[in-house]
């Protein structure tokens, strides 16, 4: 039971009590400060109903015989905004039943009669404040839980993202010139996504999955990989194969960034114009994040140093780029990534190779 007043959780019991006649208003303040609990009177049912709307309460006292609004109303407005507090109807008429029937139906918990005898209020007031106050503490602990979930959601999240990196990472680890080509690459291809007024999980998707684009490399030789100058034909034809590797590596998992890396993997490759590989896909056929990778992807990798060539500088990139518009690359993102060419130097210059 509620001892009055001594019970921390009776000053979160916030009651509200509504009757024309401001003798029964009294009785009611007295009898629920005997409880510790605090308490609001409203002789207006439409004032209390305002106020209510507003306000965080607890427990609802409502004459039956108001003018402007019975209390049955009262209790079916009332519980349009709190539908789970203790509501208590309390009126002057006894013994009708078709009425007690009616404010149960409306939403009463409880339904007392006038003249109130304190004991009897006590002792229902103090199991129904029970009630509200094991209400709050479900509803804490419930919004712990939540909290905790999503603590620990934000933890998988991160630990998925970092596991992506890694991944990407690894391709590139075997190239030690290749430095931050993947953040860079997720950069841009994020950029270009924004750009593109692509949605916000479509961009965290592109994000993170875009450091996946070489994974298979993981699949070739470094004879071939690390070779300083061209390559045979034979050697091309091998080379040409990580991004189908990369595709295999990826494809049968459950999560949407593994199997976006999949897609970019296998087609950030192929070129507008349909002279690409594996697939010599065009225009359209080639996945939107295959051809914003493949122009973030050929753009970084002018720029940085490699076994077989020394780095672009970045306006030669810029260039090469422009040449490419509608024929290695989608014409749309080739002017999406030129009218952001201060937010892509930017990009270049933070992420830069030590």
């Amino acid at each position: 039971m509620i001892s009055p007043g001594n019970n921390k959780m009776s000053e979160r019991i916030q009651a509200v009590s509504i009757d024309d006649e401001q003798v029964n208003l009294l009785i009611i303040e007295e009898l629920t400060l005997k409880l510790g609990l605090s308490i609001k009177s409203f002789t207006d049912p439409a004032n209390a109903l305002e106020y209510i709307k507003k306000n965080n309460v607890d427990i609802v006292f409502v004459d039956y015989i108001m003018p402007g609004m019975n209390g049955i109303d009262l209790i079916i407005k009332i519980r349009q905004y709190h539908p789970n507090i203790p509501i208590v109807m309390i009126t002057s008429i006894s013994g009708d039943e078709k009425l007690k029937l009616d404010a149960i139906e409306a939403g009463a918990t409880e339904f007392l009669t006038k003249p109130l005898r304190g004991s009897e209020f006590i002792a229902r007031v103090t199991n129904l404040a029970n009630l509200r106050r094991h209400q709050i503490l479900l509803k804490d602990k419930a919004l712990l839980l939540e909290e905790e979930v999503k603590k620990a959601t934000q933890n998988l999240v991160k630990r998925e993202f970092e596991t992506l990196m890694v991944l990407g990472n690894a391709a590139e680890y075997k190239d030690p010139e290749t430095g931050n080509h993947v953040s860079r690459v997720a950069h841009y291809s994020r950029m270009l996504a924004i750009s593109l007024g692509k949605d916000e999980e479509e961009q965290i998707n592109l994000f993170n999955s875009s450091p996946l684009h070489d994974v298979g490399k993981i699949g070739i030789p470094d004879s071939i990989l690390l070779k300083p100058g061209k390559l045979t034909e034979n050697e091309w034809v091998i080379m040409k194969n990580h991004s189908l590797i990369g595709f295999d590596i990826l494809k049968d998992t459950d999560s949407a960034f593994l199997k976006s890396g999949a897609i970019i993997a296998k087609t950030h490759h192929e070129k507008y114009d349909g002279s690409g590989y594996p697939d010599g896909l065009k225009g359209d056929e080639i996945h939107l994040f295959g051809r914003i990778v493949s122009i973030a992807d050929i753009f970084d990798a002018l720029m940085t140093k490699r076994p077989y060539k020394d780095p672009w500088p970045f306006e030669k990139a810029i260039e090469f780029v422009k040449e490419g518009r509608g024929k290695h690359f989608d014409p749309e993102i080739v002017d999406h990534f030129l009218n952001n060419i201060d937010r892509v130097r930017k990009i270049s210059n933070i992420f830069k190779d030590e």
